[in-house]
């Protein structure tokens, strides 16, 4: 058998009126990711991870933002691309762990959402995605509702 492990990490600024979409879901807030794409942090950190940890670079390498093909895309379709690498490679995801920072909107509600469609979007049973939400106590960007990050590690097995 055969591991890989990649990380991943993302952060977007917000602004008053833009979507807030995690994890392909949209979540009602005041304020939403400025991207080239639909600047959804949690799904651009799980391509990080997964391109990590197959030595293919980054987002950015795969998917420029200077290449107007990806202007406002679904960055869930940008992660079936990437899943469909990992396939091509004989490679299978064994699980996903992830936190956001985020001081607002509370996203505990939206988790179990957030966890059923990444798990259709990769193919994997839900029980393989972890996903954890922290806050910054009010301290820096994030912290004042400036911004949002996300934190992604995968272990990719080939057996």
């Amino acid at each position: 058998m055969e591991i890989k492990i990649g990380q991943g990490y993302d952060l977007h600024v917000l602004e008053k009126g833009n979507p807030f979409i995690l994890g392909n879901i949209r979540i009602p807030h005041h304020s939403g990711f400025v991207a080239h794409s639909d600047g959804d942090v949690l799904i651009h950190a799980i391509i990080d991870a997964l391109l990590g940890a197959l030595c293919l670079g980054d987002i950015g390498r795969m998917f420029p933002d200077t290449d107007p093909q990806y202007k406002n895309a679904d960055s869930a379709e940008l992660l079936k691309k990437t899943i469909s690498k990992v396939s091509e490679t004989g490679f299978s995801i064994n699980n996903l762990d992830t936190t956001i920072i985020c001081q607002s909107p509370k996203l505990k509600p939206f988790i179990p959402q957030i966890q059923k469609r990444l798990s259709e979007i990769l193919k994997t049973a839900p029980d393989n995605i972890s996903i954890k939400a922290k806050t910054k106590e009010k301290v820096d960007a994030v912290g004042q509702e400036k911004a949002v990050e996300a934190i992604a590690i995968c272990l990719l097995l080939k057996k």
